[in-house]
C-alpha cells in the first residue's frame, strides 16, 4: 500500500475515533498534533508527521481510558474508590501497552485493584493457561482455577499473605488485546468473582479495541 494513502488512512482512522469519544481534557493536544501531522506530511517531513501520528494515538488512548474510569463502578460491595489514586495514560508505539487505566477502591489492608491495559505482554501466556489443555496445565500452578466471568473465560489466583496468612485472589481476564486484572487484599473468591461482575466487561472490551 502506497504511504499516502497508508497515512491518509490512519489519519483518518484517529479524526474518527477521537470523535467518537466524549471527552474535554486532551482535546487540544489532540487538535495540535493534528495540525502538525498535516503540515509535516505536506512538507515531506515523514519522520515528524509520523511522531506527531503517534502522540494523537496516545491521546486517543488516555481519552479511551477516561471514558472507562466513568464505567467503572464507585463503589464495589461496601469498598468506595479512591479518586485521588485513579490514573489513566496512553503510550507510543515504541512501548508494550498503548493504554493504562487504574483504579483502586477500600482502605488498607483491605483494598482491591483494578488494572486494564491493552497490548499486555500478560495476554499470550494467560490464554495458554485458558485455552491450551497441555500447555494450560504445565503452566498453571496449584493455587490457580480457570473460571467464566460475564462469559469470558479469566484466570483465578489464591494469594496467601506469609506474614499475616490472610487469603488474597487476583482475577485476570484477557479480552482480546485487553487484559482487566482485579487484585484483591483479605477477600474470597466469591467476594471477587461479585467484584468483577460489577464491571462492564463487553463495554470496555468495545471501547478499548
Amino acid at each position: 500500500m502506497p504511504v499516502t494513502k497508508l497515512f491518509n488512512m490512519k489519519l483518518l482512522l484517529s479524526i474518527f475515533l477521537i470523535n467518537t469519544i466524549v471527552y474535554s481534557a486532551g482535546a487540544q493536544d489532540f487538535d495540535k498534533n493534528l495540525s502538525t501531522a498535516k503540515t509535516s506530511y505536506t512538507a515531506g517531513n515523514l519522520e515528524d508527521a509520523r511522531f506527531a501520528m503517534e502522540q494523537m494515538l496516545i491521546n486517543l488512548d488516555e481519552a479511551i481510558g477516561k471514558e472507562i474510569l466513568k464505567m467503572l463502578p464507585v463503589q464495589m460491595g461496601s469498598l468506595k474508590t479512591n479518586p485521588k489514586d485513579d490514573n489513566v495514560s496512553g503510550s507510543s508505539a515504541g512501548f508494550t501497552a498503548g493504554l493504562y487505566v487504574h483504579r483502586t477502591y477500600g482502605l488498607m489492608p483491605n483494598v482491591t485493584t483494578i488494572e486494564i491495559i491493552n497490548n499486555s505482554p500478560m495476554i499470550n501466556s494467560i490464554s495458554m493457561i485458558l485455552n491450551s489443555p497441555i500447555m494450560g496445565g504445565m503452566l498453571r500452578d496449584e493455587n490457580q482455577k480457570t473460571l467464566k466471568v460475564q462469559g469470558y473465560k479469566s484466570l483465578l489466583t489464591k494469594k496467601t499473605d506469609s506474614d499475616t496468612g490472610k487469603i488474597g485472589y487476583e482475577l485476570q481476564i484477557p479480552m482480546n488485546n485487553t487484559l482487566v486484572t482485579i487484585n484483591s487484599d483479605e477477600t474470597t473468591e466469591t467476594q471477587i468473582t461479585g467484584f468483577a461482575n460489577t464491571i462492564p466487561l463487553s463495554k470496555i472490551a468495545q471501547v478499548s479495541q
